[in-house]
C-alpha cells in the first residue's frame, strides 16, 4: 500500500516577526505624530490674573476659563511671584496699583522668573505715563480699566501679530499717547475722584464749568 505524505508546511516565525517589525516601523511614526498633534491641539495656554479686587479677579478668571484658557488668580505681588514660579504661565494680566507692591515693580520680577511671560498691564485713569514705563520694563501692552476678557485677549493677539510681522532683529517702538488723550484721561480721573460732580471737578482742574462740559461732550481722543 502506497502512502502519500502531505507536503510539509514550514513556519518561519523569525521571518514573520521581521515583516511585522517592518510594518510597525512604517506605522508607528505616523501614529506618534497624530498623537502629538492631538496633544498640541488640546494643550491650553495658562493665564495668570493679578488683582487685589476679588470680584474683578474672579470674574476675569472665569471668563478666561470659559474661553478655553487655563486661568489662575493672585491677589498680591508675593502670591503672583509664587504662582509664576509654580505654574509657568504663558500670559499675565497685572493691575497697576495693589497693596504690597506696585504692578510696575512686579513686571520686572515676574519676567526674571519667566523671561517668556507676556504681560498686559491694567491701569486706571491718570496712570498712562506709568503704564508706558511698565511697557519699557517688559510688559507687552497696557489697557485702561475697565477692560473685559475680550479686550485683554485682543491686546495679546495684536502683540503676537506685530511680533510675527517684525524682522527678527527689530527693536519694538513705544508710542506715547497724544496730549489730548492724556488730558482726557486726567479729566476722567478727577471726575471719578469727585464722584461725578462737574462743578467740583471744574474747580479742581482750574477751568470753567462750561469748558469742562464741552470737553466731556466730545468723544475720547484716539491714543
Amino acid at each position: 500500500m502506497r502512502t502519500t505524505t502531505s507536503p510539509r508546511i514550514e513556519s518561519h516565525p523569525g521571518r514573520a516577526d521581521s515583516h511585522h517589525a517592518r510594518l510597525d516601523r512604517h506605522i508607528r511614526p505616523s501614529d506618534a505624530s497624530r498623537q502629538e498633534g492631538r496633544s498640541a491641539a488640546t494643550r491650553k495656554l495658562r493665564v495668570l490674573v493679578v488683582d487685589d479686587d476679588a470680584t474683578f479677579r474672579n470674574r476675569l478668571v472665569a471668563a478666561m476659563s470659559a474661553r478655553n484658557f487655563e486661568a489662575y488668580g493672585a491677589s498680591n505681588p508675593a502670591e503672583a511671584r509664587q504662582m509664576v514660579a509654580r505654574i509657568h504661565p504663558h500670559r499675565a494680566v497685572l493691575d497697576m496699583r495693589m497693596p504690597g507692591g506696585s504692578g510696575l515693580d512686579l513686571v520686572l520680577s515676574l519676567i526674571e522668573i519667566n523671561p517668556n511671560l507676556e504681560i498686559v498691564m491694567l491701569t486706571g485713569y491718570g496712570s498712562i505715563a506709568t503704564a508706558i514705563e511698565a511697557v519699557r520694563r517688559g510688559a507687552v501692552d497696557y489697557l485702561t480699566k475697565p477692560a473685559d476678557a475680550d479686550q485683554i485677549l485682543a491686546s495679546f493677539e495684536r502683540v503676537s501679530e506685530r511680533a510675527a510681522q517684525s524682522p527678527p532683529d527689530s527693536v519694538p517702538s513705544l508710542s506715547a499717547p497724544s496730549l489730548a488723550r492724556v488730558e482726557w484721561e486726567h479729566i476722567q480721573r478727577v471726575l471719578a475722584d469727585c464722584h461725578g460732580n462737574i462743578s467740583q471737578s471744574a474747580r479742581v482742574l482750574g477751568i470753567h464749568r462750561r469748558s469742562l462740559q464741552r470737553k466731556l461732550s466730545k468723544y475720547p481722543p484716539a491714543e
